[in-house]
């Protein structure tokens, strides 16, 4: 039996129920297979689920979405991370509903002219949402993949030859399913680590189960970790207010709210960064919060120094900064490294 054939008959019977995935018998719709795709990059299944229920529930459709405000965007997306993602998420809304009458296109070519969406996630929505003929390639099925055929280049040398060896698999119709049953193989079975090969449906078939090195594949070449930056955070307290301010639209975690702070460098001098505390009428003191906060970005680890003041109950926030009640911080577009910092900062674990 074909290797497509095999692999749909396993997904029609172990197929994940998912929040944003049609059930059998049910047409996908392109807003939640759109929104679960952006959501999902570099984030996994378990964490995006709260999320994007939250999402549909404030937002239904993508008409809905174009109609907020970004900044209403960014506070439902924080947590989640890697913010240019929540950006190209309400972009991308306002685009087709203003240029596409609320309706996404159906074609790779068409959704590859939307904000944030690029060559995998316009396959993605096209075979899953409309059934085109093609064959998105994520991280679960990169690896069940290069386990399958035993593609020996590294990553991300590899990635054209897994790509067209993917295309392999994919059914003479039922393209979305079959790409989804190997995203569902490569996170159930065909894990990273000690994967199930005994439950695979191509485990006959597969060179790296038959050579004995599945954990081996994909090969990779070793990580690049950028160099450690630190710097320091700023916590003004008024009464039961903190300071905070939005960081510039483009860059790292363009748009959010944080607490003022020095700049991130790798040749950190605490005194330059101190010198770099706001201006606060009042502040007469700071005092410095034994330990540091810790972060990792995708780029590189990050070390912030935490100091914390106190200004009295009429002082004016400096220009560019506000004033906001701690009780209402949750509804803040808070990335995850200002809430460690508060956190330190308020004497929370």
């Amino acid at each position: 039996m074909p290797r497509a054939e095999l692999l749909l008959r396993w997904y029609d019977r172990h197929r994940r129920v998912l929040p944003w995935r049609a059930l059998p018998g049910e047409t996908p719709d392109p807003y939640r297979v759109w929104l679960s795709e952006i959501m999902l990059q570099q984030t996994t299944v378990k964490a995006v689920g709260p999320y994007f229920l939250k999402f549909i529930d404030r937002w239904p459709n993508v008409t809905h979405m174009a109609a907020a405000s970004l900044d209403d965007v960014l506070r439902m997306w924080a947590g989640l991370g890697y913010y240019s993602r929540a950006r190209n998420l309400y972009a991308c809304a306002v685009a087709v509903a203003r240029e596409h009458g609320g309706a996404f296109p159906d074609s790779e070519e068409g959704l590859r002219e939307l904000p944030g969406i690029g060559p995998y996630t316009a396959a993605a929505i096209a075979a899953i949402a409309f059934g085109r003929q093609t064959m998105p390639v994520d991280g679960n099925i990169e690896r069940v993949v290069s386990r399958l055929y035993a593609v020996e280049d590294e990553l991300p040398k590899a990635k054209p030859e897994i790509q067209r060896l993917a295309t392999t698999l994919l059914g003479t119709s039922r393209a979305g399913d079959s790409a989804q049953a190997l995203m569902d193989l490569g996170a159930t079975i065909c894990t990273p680590k000690k994967p199930a090969c005994a439950l695979c449906p191509l485990n006959d078939n597969c060179l790296a189960r038959i050579r004995g090195e599945q954990e081996t594949f994909p090969r990779k070449a070793p990580k690049k970790t950028g160099a450690l930056r630190r710097g320091a955070a700023f916590i003004v307290m008024r009464g039961d207010e903190v300071l905070v301010r939005t960081r510039p639209e483009k860059g790292l975690l363009g748009g959010m709210t944080e607490v003022p702070g020095s700049d991130w460098l790798v040749a950190h001098d605490e005194t330059i960064a101190r010198a770099q505390a706001p201006a606060v009428k009042g502040l007469a003191r700071w005092h410095r919060k034994t330990g540091t906060v810790t972060h990792v970005f995708t780029h590189f680890p990050l070390e912030l120094s935490v100091y914390v003041g106190k200004v009295a109950s009429r002082t004016k926030a400096p220009h560019g900064m506000r004033w906001v009640k701690i009780a209402t911080l949750k509804d803040e577009a808070l990335p995850n490294v200002m809430r460690k910092v508060i956190a330190h900062g308020l004497g929370e674990k």
